[in-house]
């Protein structure tokens, strides 16, 4: 607040502060985009625990790969993800129709409210559902119902109540209205008024408010069924995955969390997919993580047994695996039990080692290789075990191994993206250089919004010296750079050599940064030299 001296004596100001802390975004929030058993279709839900994805998708589902890649996500180390559900169309490409049902009052009965599923799947039918009135009022209660049969107990899984509801449109509880509602409303289900303006159902709630006495739930009927992953066309589950046409749904989904981020995506359905297939959806979801400062891990089809599979899979003359340096490929696949069969399942590893990577964020930082003797594989065993000669046989051409050590168990034993080939020869040829990069371009994208509109000029520029060298001097301390000093580990040039005149007249402020990665000490060479018997001086 500026000061308006009137009178002799001594004033006191308080003067805003040029620096803008930069905090480092999150460095390990994964994205999966799969089918599930249940959960909203093409919209992206955060989730944070086993319980969460349990509660909202369903848990494991024996045609949803990510069903088990997910827990395997959270048991080695992750904290959060974003979930997509995708879901198969019908013959006639249309999507399945989700179950529905009734609610019928009057005499002769006939249909008040038409109630269906929220989304499409056979966990519809665990909706039950059932209405009273309110006394002395024309309004009612709605009362929804999740429920499964475990040990031939009925479990309910989750419910909800909607008070006061009523069946005149002009009013502001019209049961539409509210229950399907995209923030406040169900989860579960969502209505449509078929009466217009009919009288409540005649079905008295308790004092307690709670549903009707001696009125059953009523279960939702059975919609169509969901086709399973196997059944479909390997163009429409491209189209899943990547929607190619309209660039909407799919991974594209994840479009809509901003302004939040994700930073690892994993597609574990692409197993089901041809070479030619694959190809282009690593090419065209890798590109797109790209774009969003993000890592895909790519799942090789779990049929793959041996180094010489592997390496003819990355490397077929006709449709090779992308080398895109936002995107890394792990071998072999892994084995579980089955907790829907108890049987052993062979699954893709990038779920499990998305985990490591956010361990290994979390204990050391993304600068750290996720890799070597800390980087344990927990819940899972390796579908192949490799030697050290197929190791050196695959690691130069870009594909991490997964291997088992004595003393270790199994550990992820590498660190290169697809574009981490001896021969391409890439300044991103190893991911924690790739994910420093990135880190450090979204921490300062995101932090650097107080720029726009300011004066360009030397204040300005000085002040983002001021806050980009702090950023970069903590990562310094952090030991996430190369280099004894901070001179040799980064620099921040913002300045009239940086910005021009041309630029000014633009509008344009040039902000320049650099630093000296950490590079993995892949291959360590321990020298031993024997020394002769010397005489006694």
């Amino acid at each position: 607040m500026s000061v308006t001296p009137s009178y002799p004596g001594v004033y006191i100001e308080e003067l805003p502060s040029p620096v803008h802390p930069i905090t480092g975004v999150t460095t390990s929030v994964a994205a999966f985009v799969d089918v599930f058993a249940s959960g909203p279709v093409n919209k992206a839900i955060q989730i944070s625990s086993v319980a969460d994805f349990a509660r909202v998708f369903g848990g494991y589902s024996a045609d949803s790969e990510s069903s088990y890649a997910i827990p395997q996500f959270f048991l080695n180390g992750g904290q959060s993800a974003w979930v997509v559900r995708v879901v198969p169309p019908m013959a006639n490409g249309n999507l399945p129709a989700p179950a529905h049902g009734s609610l019928l009052a009057g005499s002769p009965p006939h249909e008040v409210l038409a109630v269906t599923a929220a989304s499409p799947g056979a966990w519809g039918t665990g909706i039950q559902v059932v209405a009273g009135d309110v006394p002395k009022s024309e309004l009612f209660n709605l009362y929804v119902q999740q429920v499964k049969q475990v040990n031939s107990q009925t479990q309910v899984l989750a419910t909800e109540t909607f008070r006061g509801l009523s069946l005149d449109k002009t009013q502001p509880t019209w049961a539409p209205a509210v229950v399907n509602d995209p923030v406040t409303g169900s989860a579960l289900v969502s209505v449509e008024d078929t009466a217009l303006g009919y009288a409540p159902f005649g079905y008295p709630i308790p004092v307690n408010g709670g549903p009707p006495a001696n009125v059953p739930f009523q279960s939702l009927e059975a919609g169509d069924p969901v086709p399973a992953l196997v059944t479909i066309d390997q163009e429409q589950l491209v189209n899943l995955l990547i929607d190619q046409l309209n660039k909407t749904d799919g991974i594209y989904s994840l479009d809509r969390i901003d302004p939040f981020i994700f930073n690892i995506l994993c597609l574990p359905a692409i197993k089901y997919l041809n070479q030619a297939n694959t190809q282009t959806v690593i090419d065209t979801a890798g590109t797109y993580a790209g774009g969003k400062r993000a890592m895909l891990i790519v799942d090789p089809p779990t049929a793959l047994q041996t180094a010489d599979q592997m390496s003819t899979w990355m490397n077929d003359p006709e449709y090779p695996i992308a080398r895109i340096d936002s995107a890394a490929v792990y071998f072999p696949s892994l084995q579980l039990t089955d907790p829907l069969t108890g049987l052993a399942r062979t699954v893709g590893p990038s779920g499990t080692v998305a985990g490591i990577w956010a361990r290994t964020d979390a204990s050391r930082g993304v600068w750290k290789a996720p890799a070597g003797t800390e980087a344990t594989i927990l819940g899972v065993s390796l579908a192949s075990i490799l030697t050290d000669p197929e190791n050196g046989e695959l690691n130069p051409q870009g594909i991490n191994v997964l291997r088992n050590f004595p003393g270790f168990g199994s550990v992820s034993w590498g660190a290169r993206t697809t574009a981490g080939t001896d021969q391409l020869g890439s300044q991103w040829k190893y991911i924690p250089v790739r994910r420093t990069a990135f880190y450090i371009e979204e921490s300062l994208f995101e932090a650097l919004k107080w720029v726009v509109f300011e004066p360009n000029d030397e204040p300005l520029w000085a002040e983002i010296r001021l806050n980009v060298g702090a950023f970069m001097q903590t990562l310094f301390l952090k030991q996430a750079f190369q280099g004894k000093t901070p001179d040799e580990a980064y620099f921040v040039k913002c300045d009239s050599e940086t910005t021009t005149q041309a630029d000014i007249d633009n509008g344009i402020v040039n902000i320049l940064v650099g630093f000296a990665p950490l590079r993995p000490a892949e291959f360590v060479v321990i020298q031993i030299q024997q020394l002769a018997g010397q005489a006694q001086s």
